[in-house]
């Protein structure tokens, strides 16, 4: 939320629609990209979008990136709605107040709510009529001046009473009274929606004014939800719609909502999402759930038999959650769940205040004449050191989970939150019902209005022309041009096909489940593939070898080989693995065998799959071979890019991205990747990835991976395809994955320095354009029609479609573009943000480039989401784990760790020493692929 920077009295600055961005670490705050804001029609009537020239940004106006220099036109212009609704800009000043808890550290949000409101409908409504809104932090927002006199400041004192119905924390003990709350609140600003009227029409910089308005606006649409109920930064969740999904977890549906700025109009975003709660009940059926021992309540005791390792593992899960208690008085208030006790009730002993001690099961049998029915079960230690029965526990509805879902229950979550696209239209439509803007009297008493009768916001999109595909010699079809961003292999030569002299097998799938009539199926079977893709392969009759998972598989690999070598005086150039199920430990050693210690191409298979498999699943692992052992499978045809193949400007293409640690993993470091192609068909890609400190966004080692890549490109050129003159590359184009708006200033001042830098080391100066490519956002198109010119087979729309109006930036410089078919569920675009161009590209000059980069990605004949050099920098990103070696002492399990300052900064340093180089044979590869 805002960072507080300024004294009372000046506008401070404020984070927009702030919030947490999935497993990759980094809020997004400001109005641009993904989630936060945009907007509607203004106090005039409606403002209508304009377009062409009208709608570019004045001379005078300052944007973060490359200021918007015209709006595309290639394509066909197809009719597309969108989850936009329009919004009216607020009829008056809001003023802006900071809210000050002194003597309190940090509370809950939840709780913040809960004082807040308490202080506006009980303690103070005469001082808070027309109500305020508040961000459950630092913010309050009021629709006229409040009474404070002055000084602008005033100090109200709120005491929560033990209401049953509302989560308070006044623990009533001991005979005090409930616990008193001072809270200050101070004028720091008045905000004029003056700002956001002329940001929206392209007349004025986006700065803080505009942010703060923006934060204001979005805080007023939310409050009349995230009072009702759950909720996290930008999601609230109902029980409407629900699904357990078992492990004392259940999901509910959720409304995203954010005011965003667009071109001449104010919208707000509206999206489903998916929220995983505790299941609301008896704490230890939870537990038990969660243990997969449902019913067995003789089990959460020590003493029959519950490990020390599923103890903890289970303290993990319930660690943080609110419980209610069963005994004295039924309203008591809910605590936190800190850890769980190490032993049961009858085990444990604490000393009263009269000097005697007891068991915490002798305890509640004589002085609160509770006999436990199961003493030996554990404990819970709450917030205040108190230890409770696990029995006498239970749980309230509506708590979020925050933590990682475990990896078993994806499928269950993906089921649940996958929805075609009419019927996720349809849900975010009923969702308005929800949301209530017209019933809210906060969006009432701002003077806002919300058109949510009309329907969601139609807007123009064009669906761009794919790159046209070669093929090799031999192909039936040399050149093929994509349908709805697919295509296939059938009679189709590689560009470059690889050749193999020397391969092996090793099988570890037990003998009786893959027998060597299983292994000959698998080997003919590639065979066949290979010849029809054209791989040269002299080795008919590769060596088959079983091997035991339990044992150390890079001895293993390395004997097999050594006699391979023993039998053909040749090593493997390939060594196709096959793995069992479960087999995740086995492929990180082969991958750390193959492409850290001894840089030998490794396939892994899955018995289940190559077992009987078709001959499209081994054209499929020949387009990964192929690139492992240095051919190129399909370059884009140069007549169909000629930015990124004209001979007299030489580009390279790179894509970088940061992968940050899971929720609650203290302690472990972030990794980064920088991936680039090496030849002039921008098909043939290398990559280099670094360690650095946790959640950091900005890549520290940019220069020297960029140094890195950048004479690898420029070697390729003169001893791969023998250019003279001038090796070095005349433009660098840099997408950038993962980086929140909030960041896109961090980018600008350190990662292209270090960019411009790597350039200067190298004595090059090739001209530098950065693109963000943004994946998290909830910005979505629909279909208008149901032809096949207006969607594919499932109900997305087409692959190439663009959409740079109406929902756009009112200033910088970006796109939306949904370069793939869609499969399952509603396709997400990716945006498209340019940060700084000395190429000065057109917008359909990028636009189209950025598809046709969709085209390239060598695992398989689609176009994918985002361009190739991104999405390999994803890769090389979460293969980090794999530059360890499995024997050493590098911890990777889930298991959250709290650790101080020095401690995290002597474990960096651990992961960054045990973090190995790639096998020099690998560096001009594309092993990731």
């Amino acid at each position: 939320m805002p960072p507080r920077t300024a004294a009372p009295g000046q506008t401070r600055e404020a984070g927009g629609g702030g919030g947490g961005r999935g497993g990759r670490g980094g809020g997004r705050g400001g109005p641009r990209g993904g989630p936060p804001p945009r907007g509607g029609p203004t106090r005039g009537g409606a403002v209508h979008a304009p377009t062409g020239p009208a709608a570019l940004p004045g001379s005078h106006v300052q944007a973060v990136g490359v200021k918007r220099p015209g709006y595309g036109t290639a394509g066909r212009a197809v009719t597309v709605y969108s989850n936009f609704f329009k919004i009216s800009l607020p009829e008056s000043v809001i003023h802006h107040y900071d809210v000050i808890s002194p003597d309190e550290k940090v509370l809950p949000a939840r709780l913040n709510m809960d004082l807040i409101h308490h202080l506006q409908t009980i303690d103070a409504v005469d001082v808070f009529t027309p109500r305020a809104v508040y961000d459950g932090r630092k913010n309050l927002f009021a629709p006229r001046e409040l009474p404070f006199g002055p000084q602008n400041s005033q100090e109200f004192d709120v005491c929560l009473s033990d209401d049953p119905n509302r989560g308070s924390p006044g623990e009533n003990t001991g005979g005090r009274g409930p616990k008193v709350y001072k809270i200050r609140l101070t004028k720091v600003a008045q905000i004029n929606p003056e700002v956001l009227q002329r940001f929206i029409l392209g007349q004025q910089s986006h700065d803080n004014s505009v942010l703060t308005a923006l934060t204001a606006l979005n805080v007023v649409v939310r409050m009349e939800p995230t009072m009702k109920y759950p909720f996290n930064v930008r999601s609230f969740f109902t029980d409407r719609e629900t699904k357990d999904i078992g492990s004392g977890l259940v999901l509910w549906r959720g409304y995203f909502q954010s005011v965003r700025p667009a071109i001449g109009q104010l919208l707000v975003n509206v999206d489903i999402s998916t929220g995983t709660m505790y299941k609301s009940g008896s704490l230890m059926d939870i537990c038990l759930e969660f243990l997969g021992r449902p019913g067995q309540h003789a089990l959460l005791s020590p003493r029959s038999g519950l490990p020390d390792r599923e103890r903890i593992r289970l303290q993990r899960f319930i660690s943080g959650i609110r419980v209610k208690t069963t005994y004295a008085g039924e309203n008591k208030t809910p605590r936190v769940v800190k850890k769980l006790s190490s032993a049961g009730a009858a085990d444990l002993s604490f000393t009263l205040r009269d000097g005697t001690s007891r068991t915490v099961a002798q305890y509640f049998q004589t002085i609160l004449n509770r006999p436990l029915r199961f003493p030996n079960n554990l404990c819970i230690e709450v917030g205040s050191g108190a230890l409770i029965p696990v029995e006498l526990c239970t749980v309230p509805p509506g708590q979020i989970m925050r933590k990682q879902v475990p990896p078993e229950k994806t499928k269950d979550v993906l089921e649940f939150a996958t929805k075609r696209p009419e019927h996720r239209l349809a849900s975010i439509t009923a969702g308005l019902s929800v949301l209530q803007y017209g019933q809210s009297e906060y969006v009432r008493q701002f003077g806002m209005h919300v058109e949510d009768t009309t329907g969601p916001l139609t807007v123009t999109a064009r669906v761009l022309q794919p790159p046209k595909l070669k093929y090799g010699p031999g192909s039936a079809q040399p050149t093929i041009t994509p349908s709805n961003g697919a295509w296939n292999m059938i009679d189709k030569r590689f560009f470059r096909p690889a050749s193999i002299d020397r391969w092996i097998v090793v099988v570890y799938e037990r003998q009786q489940r893959f027998n060597p009539q299983a292994a000959q199926d698998m080997i003919d079977g590639m065979l066949r593939s290979f010849k029809d893709v054209g791989i040269r392969i002299t080795d008919d009759k590769p060596m088959v070898t079983w091997q035991n998972g339990q044992g150390r598989i890079a001895d293993q690999l390395r004997a097999a080989g050594t006699e391979c070598f023993q039998r053909t005086k040749q090593r493997p150039q390939l060594i196709v693995v096959v793995l069992p199920e479960n087999g995740n430990d086995i492929y990180t050693a082969v991958k750390h065998f193959g492409d850290i210690t001894v840089g030998v191409a490794t396939q892994c298979l899955k018995s289940q799959k190559c077992f009987r498999a078709k001959p499209q699943y081994y054209a499929n692992v020949c387009l990964k071979v192929n690139v492992k052992l240095g051919g190129i499978n399909t370059i884009p045809d140069p007549q169909s890019v000629s930015v990124l193949t004209d001979p007299r400007n030489p580009t390279i293409v790179m894509g970088a991205d940061v992968i940050h640690p899971a929720p609650g993993s203290d302690g472990r470091p972030s990794f980064t990747a920088l991936v680039g192609n090496v030849d002039s068909d921008t098909a043939k890609y290398i990559a280099t990835s670094r360690v650095q400190a946790s959640r950091v966004e900005i890549i520290e080692d940019l220069q020297d991976m960029a140094k890195h890549v950048l004479s690898m490109y420029m070697k390729y050129r003169q001893f791969a395809e023998k250019k003279t003159g001038n090796l070095a590359p005349a433009r660098l184009i840099f997408y950038r994955d993962g980086v929140s708006e909030g960041q896109f200033k961090q980018v600008l001042d350190h990662e292209l320095k270090s960019i411009k830098e790597a350039c200067a080391e190298l004595k090059i100066n090739p001209k530098i354009t950065i693109i963000v490519v943004a994946k998290r956002h909830h910005v979505r198109f629909f279909p208008s029609g149901s032809g096949p010119g207006e969607q594919d087979k499932s109900g997305n729309c087409l692959a190439g479609t663009v959409v740079d109006q109406v929902v756009a930036h009112p200033t910088e410089f970006d796109w939306y573009l949904q370069s793939h078919g869609g499969l399952l569920g509603t396709s997400r675009p990716a945006h498209y943000n340019v940060l700084y161009d000395e190429n000065e590209f057109s917008a359909d000059g990028l636009q189209s480039l950025s598809f046709a980069l969709c085209h390239v990605y060598a695992r398989s004949t689609r176009s994918v989401s985002i361009p190739a050099p991104v999405y390999y920098a994803d890769i090389v990103c979460s293969r980090a784990k794999n530059h360890y070696d499995p024997q050493g002492n590098v911890d990777f399990s889930d298991s959250a760790t709290q650790l101080d300052q020095a401690q995290a900064e002597g474990a960096l340093e651990a992961y960054k020493r045990g973090f190995k180089p790639l096998h020099v044979n690998m560096q001009s590869l594309m092993y990731f692929s």
